[in-house]
């Protein structure tokens, strides 16, 4: 409350001082009401693959339209009336290569210009990820929130969320004050979570109770992928099911658990248990109930659905009665991080004499970034004919261009992230070719380039577990373990600066201290 107070004479001083337009603002705002900030900019991003993100592909948010994004910011919902809100910047990218450092300062300085602008603020809603990884730098969210850490100053109430495979560093849970993470995967549950942590934020700043008393963080020394911990199946259904229990105590702000991200070699890529709160013996415990509850179940995890070798599972789909029969090409599944453009799969199943027949199984392959294939498409028309090389432009380190050719059946123009989308047709076969990477998670993405998912036979995605759309169409359904930047096969990556001992790479390891490590309010360090 003295913040508060503190506050708002700041204000009136300003607004006596003609400083600027901007600042005369103030005039409009209810000034008993908390100045809250939102930024964030978020992306998942391997370092096993040689793509690079530029900043274009954050697609960023500035400023009022921030709002949008978000339905419990509309303009009549209760929390757009709980405070005075100042967006700022945020960009969001599909997951992909590593970030250029050009990309990443330039976004950074757009959000402290645009914090600056405003100043003083009670608190900051932190929109992140928690997996981007930049050149040459490690632990860029921690970077990210110390530089916003001088703009905005240590007595701010900054609340954060994440993706539960994002990375939490120590620094980024010094600077932090309140904490959390989706609790599902796939995350049915992203939004219910941004909207948790802007609430934990709105309460703490009117009941004048603000930066938690205690902060636990526990870091556990496991690595696993996605689709091993799958909240949909067991022991990551039971293990995520202890979080809301956890976080619902009196005395507790919040609780999470992060798997982490499996595809970046850095020292924080591991997974971490935090819980906030005033009461310490319940914040204790319950941290390191949750740790140890994630240590115990270490072996239990197994991929979310059937897996095989590529030739495995074409074998069993060109079999199958089911249809859509989905094969996920896992290694270069777009968002985890893949590249992309990786041949590999396409050049193999253009191979199979069951799928050229003219009475073979339909299929679709969606989808291959190839910019130069997509021009000549676009110059020829629909219903022409294309020979041409594609893909492997950005990622050949399993397989180089490939020569396709058939009937050019639709251009598609103006999609968000592919720009241009191609169907070629080849025997049975509809090849999605894009412009720029795409991930084909929705039936519309299909529909709108005239294909019947459910009516075809194969349809093999570039993705590892299935998002809702997709796992609800599936008729039957497994995930080919294929090569790229997000190979499912964490061995074969060649880790060199992650922690170890690490399981499962350290399978035979000690058992870890997962005592509660307590870190510093931010107003301390």
């Amino acid at each position: 409350m003295k913040k508060l107070l503190l506050n708002f004479a700041v204000l009136l001083l300003l607004a006596g001082c003609g400083t600027s337009s901007k600042k005369q603002q103030s005039e409009d705002v209810n000034k008993d009401l908390p100045r809250i900030a939102i930024a964030g900019i978020a992306i998942e991003s391997s370092t096993f693959s040689p793509a690079q993100t530029q900043e274009e592909a954050f697609h960023a948010l500035v400023g009022d339209d921030i709002f949008s994004y978000y339905p419990f910011f509309a303009e009549d919902a209760s929390n757009r009336k709980r405070a005075n809100w100042f967006p700022t910047f945020r960009g969001k990218a599909i997951p992909g290569g590593i970030v250029t450092r050009e990309a990443y300062e330039s976004m950074v300085q757009q959000t402290l210009d645009m914090l600056k602008e405003n100043l003083p603020y009670d608190g900051l809603f932190l929109d992140i990820h928690g997996a981007m990884s930049v050149v040459g730098l490690d632990d860029p969210e921690g970077d990210l929130i110390i530089r916003i850490r001088e703009v905005i100053g240590k007595e701010t109430l900054i609340s954060t969320c994440m993706d539960l495979h994002g990375n939490v560093s120590k620094r980024l849970a010094e600077n932090t004050d309140l904490i959390t993470c989706y609790r599902m995967a796939p995350h049915e549950d992203a939004m219910e979570s941004k909207k948790r942590a802007v609430d934990n934020l709105l309460e703490r700043l009117e009941n004048g109770k603000g930066k938690p008393a205690y902060k636990a963080w526990i870091p556990v020394p496991i690595l696993l992928p996605g689709e091993k911990t799958s909240t949909r199946i067991e022991p990551g259904k039971s293990l995520y099911a202890k979080v809301a229990p956890a976080a619902d105590q009196e005395g507790v702000i919040d609780a999470a658990i992060w798997v982490g991200y499996a595809w970046a070699d850095e020292p924080r890529n591991h997974a971490v248990v935090m819980v906030t709160g005033d009461d310490k013996e319940k914040v204790t415990q319950s941290a390191e109930e949750l740790a140890q509850s994630f240590w115990d179940v270490r072996d239990k995890f197994e991929f979310v659905a059937p897996v095989g070798t590529l030739e495995e599972c074409l074998d069993k789909a060109i079999a199958s009665k089911k249809h859509p029969f989905i094969i996920s090409d896992t290694g270069d599944n777009p968002t985890a991080g893949g590249a992309g453009d990786v041949t590999w799969t396409l050049r193999e199943l253009l191979k199979r004499p069951e799928l050229q027949a003219t009475n073979g199984p339909s299929l679709i392959y969606a989808s291959l970034p190839a910019p130069q294939f997509v021009e000549k498409a676009v110059a020829i028309g629909e219903g022409g004919q294309l020979e041409s090389e594609a893909g492997a432009r950005v990622d050949d380190r399993y397989s180089g261009p490939i020569k396709l050719s058939g009937t050019i059946e639709k251009i598609r123009q103006g999609d968000k992230h592919a720009e241009v989308e191609v169907v070629l047709k080849t025997g049975n076969n509809r090849i999605i070719l894009t412009k720029k990477r795409k991930p084909y998670h929705y039936e519309k993405d299909f529909t709108n380039l005239g294909l019947n998912p459910h009516e075809t036979d194969i349809v093999i995605v570039k993705i590892g577990y299935l998002v809702p759309e997709l796992y609800n169409m599936r008729a039957d359904w497994i995930m080919a373990l294929t090569p790229g930047g997000v190979d499912q096969d964490l061995e074969r990556l060649g880790y060199k600066r992650i922690n170890r001992p690490m399981y499962p790479l350290d399978k035979d390891m000690e058992t870890p201290d997962l005592s509660a490590q307590f870190i510093p309010s931010s107003e301390t360090i």
